[in-house]
Formats: structure tokens, sequence, C-alpha cells
């Protein structure tokens, strides 16, 4: 084959190929003479390999199709849709499907806080083997309330949003191993307890509540549901269902991995709340109505454009590439 004259005789398909994969926004027939022309390209691309491979004109040829192979997929908006698509389907989906999992872990984690709680207020003595009296004068007239206003609003949310997102992220990462999760979030409701009666218990409670509520109901559904996920991602190599092992756990960490990146916007939300609500001089109750709110509206996503998403088969599978006909059963 007489390489000179391919290349002749092809070169104007072959720059108009580059000139439409470069445009922003192509019309309806620009759109379908990208396809045609990339199909007609791609054959070109194959008679040279074949005949006449020279090196250049292949990379050359392989260089442009990939850009309209781009192109023709629509990557140019993907900037935005995949957020887009992200958090108004996958996200909640994965939520929604998994409420089981990390609403129980909510549900049995909150009576376990609440027990711990009574029981140390009726055992008064165990403060002493975990806190002097003065770490304890400290805590109740001091450093509670200093904590949330001591710093820069704007310092304080990041550094709290940091520390969050590590727990939560720590909870699904260990997940797979089960009781590293149980481990996490048993120290943190263990510590939470040992405040609550120390508050409580020196006519603190009013003071403990207004400031953990407004930020903390938000805070705390985000942890939970970290564990639970991680919970649910450990179970599904145990008991894997109708599915091969493997594919159970890869599906299940995959959608891990999208519930810690959804997480990191959850608590970014608590962040700012606890940064810029708890620590204002608004009053008690319309701090903690401001927490309510914030609660009410994540739950609604959950249950309502989770359960859309959902029902319109997402599963909350990062790495889905088609939708199922039917919606998958919940795990």
């Amino acid at each position: 084959m007489d390489l000179d004259a391919y290349v002749a005789a092809h070169a104007d398909q072959w720059r108009r190929l580059e000139t439409l994969s470069g445009r922003r926004r192509l019309s309806g027939p620009e759109a379908d003479e990208l396809v045609d022309c990339y199909q007609q390209v791609a054959t070109h691309l194959s008679v040279v390999r074949s005949s006449a491979p020279d090196p250049a004109l292949v990379a050359y040829l392989s260089g442009l199709l990939a850009k309209a192979r781009t192109r023709g997929a629509g990557a140019g908006g993907a900037s935005w849709q995949a957020p887009v698509i992200f958090f108004a389907a996958t996200f909640p989906a994965a939520l929604y499907r998994t409420r089981r999992w990390w609403v129980s872990t909510m549900l049995v984690s909150l009576a376990a806080a609440a027990v711990m709680t009574w029981w140390l207020m009726q055992h008064p003595q165990v403060e002493s083997t975990l806190m002097s009296p003065r770490e304890i004068q400290q805590l109740v007239n001091v450093e509670f309330e200093s904590y949330y206003s001591e710093h820069a609003a704007s310092h304080f949310a990041a550094r709290v949003w940091t520390n969050n997102a590590m727990v939560a992220a720590m909870c699904l990462a260990f997940g797979i191993l089960g009781f590293p999760v149980i481990y996490l979030l048993l120290t943190n409701l263990v510590n939470l307890a040992i405040v609550a009666s120390v508050m409580v218990r020196h006519d603190r409670g009013a003071l403990f509540f207004g400031l953990i509520l407004p930020h903390g109901l938000l805070e705390l559904t985000a942890v939970f549901v970290a564990a639970g996920v991680g919970l649910r991602f450990f179970w599904s190599w145990v008991d894997p269902g109708h599915v091969p092992r493997g594919q159970a756990l890869a599906r299940e960490g995959r959608t891990a991995a999208g519930v810690a990146l959804g997480l990191v916007a959850v608590l970014l939300v608590s962040g700012i709340i606890e940064a810029f609500v708890t620590p204002s001089g608004l009053p008690t109750w319309a701090r903690i109505a401001i927490g309510v709110a914030a609660e009410v509206a994540f739950l609604a996503y959950v249950y309502v454009a989770g359960r859309a998403a959902y029902n319109r088969g997402h599963t909350g599978d990062v790495d889905a590439r088609a939708l199922p006909d039917t919606p998958a059963t919940a795990g």
C-alpha cells in the first residue's frame, strides 16, 4: 500500500474528526457526523496497522480516536454530571439499601449509651477512677463549654470535619474485619457516656444537651451510618446470599467507598453547625431546632430521594455500569 497516497486520500476526514472532537457543543447532525467519522477513522487505523504500520501515523490516529471517543461519550459534561448523579441517586440509594444496618446500629448504640450513662450516674465512685476532682470541676465549669468557642469558627469547623470524617472512614475501611468497627463505636459511646454522666450529675445537663444536640444529631447519625455500612461490608463475606462471595464483597466494598465519600459532605454540614451554631448566642431552643432540622433533612434525603433512586434500580454501587431491570434485594 502507498502510505502517502492513503494519507492524502483520507486526511480531510481525519481533520474533520479532529475539529468535531474539539468542539464544546455539537448539534444533532454534527453528533451523527462525529460517530460516522469515528467509525471511518477506526477502519483507517486498522488498515494502516495491518498494511503499513507507520508508528507516527498509528500514534496520531490512535490519539485522534481516543479524543473522539471521549467527546462522543459526553465526557465534556462529566465534570458536573457525575457529582449530580452521585448525590441525587448513588449515595441516597446506598443509604436506603443499607438502612436496616445503620438504623439498627444507631438504635442499639443509643440504648447502650443511655444504659452506660445511667449506670455511671448510679455509681459516682467510678468517676474518681477516671478523672480527678480537679479535672471534673474543670470539665464541668470550663472545658466543656469553652471547647466550642476557644478557636476561630472556620478553623474549628475544619478540625471537627477532619476528625469526624476520619472516624467514619475508619469504620468503613475496617468494616471488612467487623470487630474493629464495634471497638471504634464502643470507644466513642463510652466517652460520650462518661461526659454525659459527669455533666448531668453536676447539674449541668441543660448545658450538655444544649451544646451537644445542635450538631450531635447529624454527626452521630453519620458515624452510625459508617458503622452500619461497615458491618454490612463485613457480613457480605460471612453470608454473601445468592451471589458468589467475591462478587458480594466487591459490591459492598464499592458501596462503602461511595458512602465514605458522601459522608464527607454530611459531616461538613455537622461541622459547620458545630462551629457556627453551637457556640452562637442563639437561644438554646433555636440551636437545637437547627440541629433537628438538619437531622430531619438527612432522613428525608434517605427515605424520599433514596427510596426513589432505589426503586429506579440504583443500588449504591459506585461502579455500576447500567441499571438493572428490577430493584435489587435490600441488604
